[in-house]
């Protein structure tokens, strides 16, 4: 028998490279911020009338802390905002803006 001639392969395409997902205390926090800033509020207003810290309210404004439920129950009721309108928020900045194709 011959020598095996190999096959070109076909040509392969790299995936778009995507921007990853942020996390959900990354958008928590910006709304929160988002709300506070719509309030002309400052941190220490805010982070005084939760009952927490203006280092700690600064951190998960930025998404570097997870927020335990206590911490953003305290934080939002601070905001005058109920937990479903912040919910809601996160919801609409994570849905994506794009069409989304699905694969079955």
């Amino acid at each position: 028998m011959g020598d095996l001639v190999p096959l070109p392969r076909p040509a392969h395409r790299a995936p778009a490279p995507q921007r990853p997902e942020p996390l959900w205390r990354e958008v928590v926090g910006r709304e929160l911020r988002a709300e506070r800033r719509r309030q002309d509020r400052t941190l220490a207003d805010v982070a005084g009338d939760a009952g927490i810290s203006v280092q700690y309210l600064s951190e998960v404004e930025r998404g570097l802390k997870e927020p335990s439920s206590e911490i953003l129950g305290a934080v939002h009721g601070a905001l005058g905002l109920r937990l479903v309108e912040l919910t809601g928020r996160v919801s609409r900045a994570l849905r994506p803006s794009g069409p989304v194709a699905l694969a079955a």
